[in-house]
């Protein structure tokens, strides 16, 4: 017997989320520039820009949603124009802490998140 856990498929990703964080009123302007060009040129859902830390989130941001397929044409140019704002990328799936940990990565600087929020696993 292998010690090696089972592949999982990756049709269990549903949706990503970016998580353009910001910390003050500057770069609040700059996630709303850089939201309304993603979503002139790809199809994704621009949440609320929070000006609070919220969830598991520790600064300011706003979420951007979209598909899978999204994925290989969004991030990249996404890399490519986030200006000096960092973002939590993470995949959506039945598991919100393994989405937030396992599943995430990074542009920019990482930045501890709050999983308590996440149950006794985090």
């Amino acid at each position: 017997m292998s010690d090696i856990p089972p592949l999982t498929d990756p049709t269990r990703i549903r949706y990503y989320h970016a998580h353009l964080y910001y910390r003050d009123a500057a770069g609040l302007a700059e996630a709303r520039r850089i939201a309304e060009a993603a979503a002139a040129r790809f199809e994704i859902r621009v949440g609320r820009f929070h000006e609070r830390p919220v969830g598991p989130h520790p600064l300011w941001s706003c979420q951007l949603s979209f598909a899978p397929e999204t994925f290989g044409a969004f991030i990249p140019w996404l890399a490519l124009n986030r200006g000096s704002l960092d973002v939590l990328v993470h995949l959506g799936t039945d598991d919100d802490l393994f989405d937030h940990t396992q599943g995430a990565m990074w542009l920019g600087h990482s930045h501890p998140l709050d999983l308590s929020q996440f149950g006794d696993r985090a």
